[in-house]
């Protein structure tokens, strides 16, 4: 069978399907439990939170579900943390986005003493509460942080945007890699090869498959039982879907996003831009993309320009403004055709073997 793969086997879950998280406030308890009581592992993406608000999470699963689930964090690129622009620099950044925020009644923010939360704060409240799995993106996690978790039985799932970075967590011992191609909604989570660099899934997975000893996961573009199928063709042993994922109900995206994701003419049109969090992203073009775009060079990279952004963006969501919303979105979300995730389940679990039994008659 299909489903009995070395990723089922080192989750404990019966399909190799994995629940993308989503940063930015998009996951939901809801639907990580959801996707996990349905067979596959329903992910939460917890890059926004802090320590305190990681634990709490991880409580909330825990009374949702009795099966495993995983927690998502960003590993911070060199240097990131230490990042503090002046007060000029900061004005400067703040009057560029002064017009979408007087746009949405939204007042100008004032300097934090901090633009994210603290990372190895987020990282203890992990090893503290010990999810079944902890996935990061943007980097390899210390050795020391790697080796705790092992300690504790937390299984550890990296992702590569390039064969090099597959080579790094495979290197570092972690237990399974997502393999991103560059089809992928979201964040484009290169740490060690630049995005323009990053190759599709269909390039990226066999080559990956060919250099690892890690079992890896194909992720981007995976929407229905077409795209899983070849994704086991090309030697993944399981599969990460997120887009379709977040326009289910049970996500936190609004109304308006969903309405968004399902608009075929709109989900075909994605882009990859840097304009609302610093670091690049695919998402469907919208008219802050196109009118920020020309003075992308000039915006602070993240997590300046995420924080910045932050306020403006839940307004939109609030306002349903999607020309103003940061709408990631992965190049197969036309295919999207589900609004519940368990009906979603249902469906690539059943879709896949059609299509493999099909592939197998010929």
């Amino acid at each position: 069978m299909w489903t009995e793969t070395r990723v089922t086997r080192t989750l404990g879950v019966r399909l190799p399907l994995v629940q993308g998280p989503f940063g930015g406030g998009m996951s939901s308890t809801k639907l990580a439990a959801a996707v996990s009581e349905a067979g596959g592992l329903g992910s939460f993406g917890a890059n926004h939170l802090d320590g305190a608000r990681i634990e709490a999470t991880i409580r909330e699963l825990h009374g949702l579900t009795s099966r495993p689930f995983s927690i998502n964090l960003w590993v911070p690129l060199e240097g990131e943390r230490e990042l503090r622009p002046s007060p000029e620099e900061f004005q400067a950044s703040v009057e560029r986005l002064k017009p979408w925020f007087d746009e949405l009644g939204v007042p100008l923010p004032a300097y934090p003493s901090a633009f994210a939360p603290d990372y190895e704060e987020q990282v203890e409240a992990v090893l503290a509460m010990r999810p079944a799995v902890f996935s990061f993106i943007f980097g390899v996690p210390s050795a020391r942080i790697l080796e705790a978790c092992r300690a504790r039985g937390i299984i550890t799932v990296g992702t590569a945007t390039h064969v090099a970075e597959g080579l790094a967590l495979d290197q570092a011992g972690v237990d399974l890699i997502v393999a991103s191609g560059s089809e992928a909604g979201g964040h484009r989570a290169c740490f060690l090869r630049p995005v323009e660099e990053a190759p599709a899934t269909t390039a990226l997975v066999p080559q990956l498959v060919d250099q690892v000893r890690t079992p890896v996961i194909a992720s981007g573009g995976i929407a229905d039982g077409r795209s899983v199928a070849m994704a086991l063709a090309l030697g993944a042993e399981g599969v990460q879907v997120g887009t379709a994922f977040l326009a289910c109900e049970e996500s936190n995206a609004s109304d308006a996003y969903r309405r968004a994701l399902r608009n075929p003419e709109a989900a075909r049109a994605t882009t990859l831009t840097r304009v609302f969090s610093g670091r690049y992203a695919r998402g469907i073009r919208n008219r802050f993309m196109k009118e920020l775009t020309p003075q992308e060079r000039d915006i602070p990279p993240y997590p300046i320009q995420n924080w910045l952004t932050q306020p403006m963006r839940q307004a939109a969501s609030r306002q349903g403004r999607e020309d103003l919303m940061s709408l990631w979105a992965g190049q197969n979300a036309p295919l999207i055709r589900h609004s519940r995730a368990a009906e979603l389940v249902d469906f690539l679990e059943k879709d896949t073997t059609r299509v493999l039994g099909r592939l197998a008659a010929l």
